[in-house]
């Protein structure tokens, strides 16, 4: 086909992709199926490979039960090429159409069309994304077959699909074997190692990665904090408490020297890190910096982490102001972020707000005994012991058998 004809046929088509499109939004089959006749008889349904992609993807999108006879359309794609069935995939699987990704696959493997290191990549990610980890070990075992077990990129791929099948330790091995490695490869097993909270064995990839020529990168430094935060969270260790949230602060001013843009989870970890160190302005600046520097929005746990920090610094008044920033934005905030507004109040004697952050709490968690304790030290606070009795009585209803404590005070009469 000539460079004019191919540039007619694209004007043509132009439009009606975007009307295809616009059907497979709403769902409307009958259209797609009208078209898909007037194609048939202008014969400009086999001018694109793109293009007959697009309509098959059109129809899946119309059955979410993934229940569409693909087979009735792959006989009319010439099985010599590849293009059309590696679109297909993909596509398939960036509309959560895994299933069909799979299908596609196996007709590929049952009727000679050539494969690449394409198809196992874009399938093995689709195996991942469905959790059909079976599927994923017959696609691993054609890599080995067909000689594409030196590519990185499938071997990426394989390790995520088994890291994220909570066989990290398999991952790990298929890593370690692996005659070519690049930071992929090492990011998908650091995530492995994080989902699994092996923190320690985070680190101990992290810090392999420049010996063998790895660099890091945003993932990579996302994985690193995770794991620094865990290990605050369930080691002494000889650092002492808060030693691990120090290195935190460190690993993240160190990516920012790198040039290394952070990302959502990165602020999340590090605001989490001033919440714990008691580092208030730096994690303003850090929250600001999230949204005027780089741009992003911030999302529950990161107006969580930022309340929590204003919170342990008695810093009310700019708490509440983000607390009902928060609210505004349909957050619902955590238990964990509510207890420690519920406790500053306590400490300040701010009834209401500190009654407010009470019921937030008592909503996400109704047997969280903490909550009900320094409720009734706030109320013991401000001298409201009918409202005591009836908070004990509520929680013997609850079958909360604890008895609620409250703070002694003297009383002079």
């Amino acid at each position: 086909m000539s460079e004019r004809t191919h540039s007619q046929v694209a004007h043509v088509l132009d439009p009606i992709t975007t009307f295809l499109n616009r059907c497979a939004q709403s769902k409307n089959s009958i259209a797609i199926k009208k078209l898909h006749c007037h194609l048939l008889r202008t014969g400009l349904l086999f001018s694109s490979v793109a293009f007959h992609a697009k309509l098959i993807l059109s129809y899946a999108l119309c059955h979410q039960s993934n229940d569409l006879k693909l087979s009735n359309f792959f006989k009319f794609i010439d099985p010599t090429n590849a293009l059309p069935f590696n679109i297909l995939i993909s596509d398939f699987s960036k509309n959560g159409l895994c299933s069909n990704a799979l299908k596609t696959f196996s007709f590929m493997h049952s009727n000679g069309v050539p494969l690449d290191s394409y198809d196992m990549c874009s399938t093995l990610t689709a195996s991942t994304s469905s959790q059909s980890f079976g599927f994923g070990t017959q696609v691993h075992a054609l890599v080995g077959k067909q000689g594409w077990s030196s590519s990185v990129f499938v071997g990426s791929a394989l390790i995520d699909l088994y890291a994220k099948s909570s066989l990290v330790n398999e991952a790990a091995k298929m890593f370690d074997e692996m005659p070519v490695r690049n930071t992929v490869c090492a990011n998908a097993l650091l995530l492995g190692f994080t989902e699994a909270k092996m923190w320690n064995e985070v680190l101990g990839v992290a810090r392999n990665m420049p010996e063998l020529n790895m660099s890091y990168d945003n993932y990579t430094f996302s994985a690193i904090l995770r794991s620094c935060i865990g290990l605050s969270a369930v080691e002494l260790g000889a650092f002492g408490r808060n030693g691990y949230y120090k290195e935190v602060i460190q690993m993240y001013e160190e990516m920012l020297m790198r040039g290394i843009i952070p990302d959502e989870i990165v602020f999340v970890t590090v605001l989490s890190a001033c919440a714990r160190t008691g580092q208030v302005e730096r994690g303003i600046q850090y929250f600001e910096s999230m949204t005027g520097e780089y741009g992003l929005t911030p999302c529950e746990e990161h107006y969580s982490c930022l309340i929590d920090l204003l919170s342990r610094a008695g810093e009310l008044g700019k708490a509440q102001s983000l607390v009902d920033e928060m609210l505004l934005k349909g957050f619902v905030g955590g238990v964990s972020m509510w207890g420690a507004l519920l406790n500053a109040c306590l400490d300040r004697g701010n009834f209401e707000l500190g009654k407010f952050a009470a019921q937030k709490a008592l909503d996400l968690d109704p047997q969280n005994m903490g909550v009900y304790t320094m409720l009734s030290n706030l109320y013991a606070k401000f001298g409201m012991w009918d409202e005591i009795e009836l908070l004990r009585a509520s929680t013997k209803r609850r079958g909360l058998n604890k008895d609620i404590g409250c703070s002694w005070i003297e009383v002079t009469v």
